[in-house]
Parts: C-alpha cells; structure tokens; sequence
C-alpha cells in the first residue's frame, strides 16, 4: 500500500532552519559577551597591575628625591667644611708671611733707598720710599723679581724728583720719590726647587747681596 504525506514537510524544515538559525545566533552573542566579560577582566587585572606598578615606581622616586636631597645637603657640608679648613690652612700658612716680605725687604733694599710705608692687599703689596737714584730703584725691581723667594712681578707704578725731606728747597738737593707693587708667592715656600731653579737659571747667588749701584 502506497502512503502519502500529506503534511507541510518543506514549511517544518524551513522552521526548523530557523530555530537552529536562532539557537546559533544566541549561542554566539553569549559565546561574544562571555569573550567580551573574559577580556575585560583580563584588562581590568592588567590596569591594576601597571597601577600597582607606577604607583611603586612613584613611592621609589619619592624615596630617591629624599636621598638626592640628603646627599646635595652633606655635598653642600662637606664643601663648606673644605672652605673652612682650606681657610685656615691659608692661615696658618700666610701667618708668617709678613714676617718673611720684611726680612727680605731688609735683605734685598740696596744702599741708596728708603722705604718709607709698605701696604699688602690681598695678593699683592705696595710698597713707597725715597732713592738717590734711579739705578737704586732698577736695583729693588731686579731683586724683587729675581733674588727673593717670597715676591714676584714687580712694577713700577710712580717715579718723580722731589726736594730732599727737611731739607731747604733753595739747595737743590733732590731725589727720587716712587711706588711700586710686588705680587706675594704665599704658596710657595723658599727652599722650594721652583725658586732655587729660577735663580740658578738667573744666575743669581741669593746669598750675595747686590753690590750697591753707583
């Protein structure tokens, strides 16, 4: 016997097309909002992590700014600690060093000339006086600049011929007033080889006084 079925098979497959159409339509939008939610929270974590980490980065440099403010205040200590003590190593080192430029005056001043002030500023030292001469005040410059350890560099700022002191005007008698600076060699010591070379290179005994000009 031949059956016939006579039911809408054709409408009952396309709407079982449809519901799997569907069912595969929901599946995906969960399958995007579970991937979607697993994504999120995978970013969330990693944003909390760099977080963490800029905020560890940013409490370690708080920490290093305090050591570098504590280091540029002991530098700043230790330097105002080396001013101090290299000031009073110029102390105890140029203590003497008025002393010294008075014997060598002494030493070193030909026959002939009068010093009448000397004036030391600083790095440099004045000195003013009377010569019978103008050899006699070549004479000082040379000895200033060549036999004495203790200064350097002399110039002649000032010469002129005056009357005599306490002496009458109408005898004519006259001689020769004048100002010259030295620069003072406080750093180095006499006996130093720097000295001793310069001298020998001179040829100048600095035992022998300078024979007076005449």
């Amino acid at each position: 016997m031949i059956r016939i079925n006579l039911l809408p098979h054709r409408e009952m497959r396309r709407e079982r097309r449809k519901k799997d159409f569907s069912s595969q339509m929901v599946l995906a939008a969960v399958l995007a909002a579970g991937a979607a939610l697993l994504g999120g929270v995978v970013i969330n974590q990693q944003i909390s992590a760099q977080q963490a980490r800029n905020e560890f980065i940013a409490r370690e440099n708080a920490i290093l700014d305090e050591q570098i403010k504590e280091i540029a205040t002991l530098r700043a200590e230790i330097d105002g600690l080396k001013a101090r003590a290299q000031a009073v190593e110029n102390l105890q080192r140029d203590r003497t060093t008025p002393v010294h430029l008075f014997d060598e005056m002494v030493k070193h001043t030909p026959e002939g000339i009068y010093l009448k002030s000397a004036k030391q500023t600083e790095g440099k030292i004045q000195f003013n006086g009377y010569a019978q001469s103008n050899d006699r005040i070549s004479e000082l410059l040379r000895n200033l600049s060549v036999v004495t350890p203790w200064m350097e560099r002399p110039e002649l700022n000032e010469i002129k011929a005056v009357p005599v002191p306490g002496s009458n005007v109408a005898d004519g008698r006259r001689v020769f007033e004048f100002s010259l600076n030295a620069v003072v060699k406080a750093s180095e010591k006499p006996g130093d080889g720097g000295a001793a070379a310069k001298q020998a290179a001179a040829g100048v005994n600095p035992a022998a006084k300078p024979a007076p000009a005449k």
